[in-house]
């Protein structure tokens, strides 16, 4: 029954974030700040899915200057956390196979974010060197998931120096943000689902590194990421074990 009442209101809420989004945001296409909005209106879905949410952010992190953002990317359930940590003037990057699902693909591309092609390299670089040079010509920040794909479980997978070459290529800071494991741990037929924490990490200097130690920068940042993940990780299983709340 609660699973049912669930679909509804995704239902719902879907109706009226691809259909009057995508109609909103014709208004203004790949206006940057719609990432920002929307981001927020589905994070705001936790709650439905009944997540405790915690969002740890420092208290500038409005009003940071431009940085490349890269965070774990664990399932379908980022959706509904992680989006709650994006900040304002930021855009994401993801994979160009993302514009054919059907509505969520074109509210992707109308807010702003990037596409590329991940499955062609040559492609994909040159598609990293325009988000590079669009950052310069702009105050924009971009999002990134350095594993390239979902983790579904797996932990924290080796990570793509994508997100890394843009960094030193834009000449910005990298800021890490982890959110706690949630594969297997949220069901869809159970009230409460226990906590997530998403954590936002001090920004990691690039200035120190090139093209010829771009994987040592991501070897850096990993560590870091990690360690915070099995970190974030003991500290929920600590709280749902509190509030009676199994695994």
């Amino acid at each position: 029954m609660i699973a049912l009442l669930r679909m509804f209101l995704v239902l719902i809420f879907a109706i009226l974030m691809f259909v009057f989004g995508c109609g909103y945001c014709l208004f203004s296409p790949r206006n940057p700040k719609h990432v920002f909005t929307f981001g927020r209106y589905f994070g705001a879905m936790h709650r439905v899915f009944g997540i405790k949410l915690e969002l740890r952010l420092p208290k500038d992190a409005y009003e940071r200057g431009q940085a490349t953002y890269i965070a774990n990317h664990q399932n379908s359930w980022d959706l509904f956390t992680v989006s709650s940590a994006v900040t304002p003037n930021v855009v994401t990057v993801g994979k160009k196979s993302l514009l054919w699902l059907p509505l969520f693909g074109q509210l992707y591309w109308l807010t702003g974010n990037i596409l590329i092609d991940r499955a062609n390299r040559s492609k994909a670089k040159g598609t990293i060197d325009q988000v590079v040079d669009n950052m310069k010509k702009t105050r924009l920040s971009v999002w990134m998931f350095p594993e390239g794909t979902r983790s579904r479980g797996r932990g924290l997978l080796p990570f793509k120096t994508g997100a890394f070459h843009t960094a030193i290529g834009a000449e910005t800071p990298i800021i890490p943000i982890v959110c706690s494991t949630t594969q297997d741990k949220i069901k869809l037929n159970r009230w409460n689902n226990g906590h997530v924490i998403i954590e936002m990490l001090p920004a990691v200097d690039t200035s120190e590194y090139n093209k010829a130690n771009v994987r040592k920068l991501a070897e850096v940042c990993r560590n870091q990421m990690e360690e915070k993940l099995k970190s974030l990780d003991k500290e929920v299983d600590a709280r749902n074990a509190a509030d009676g709340v199994k695994n």
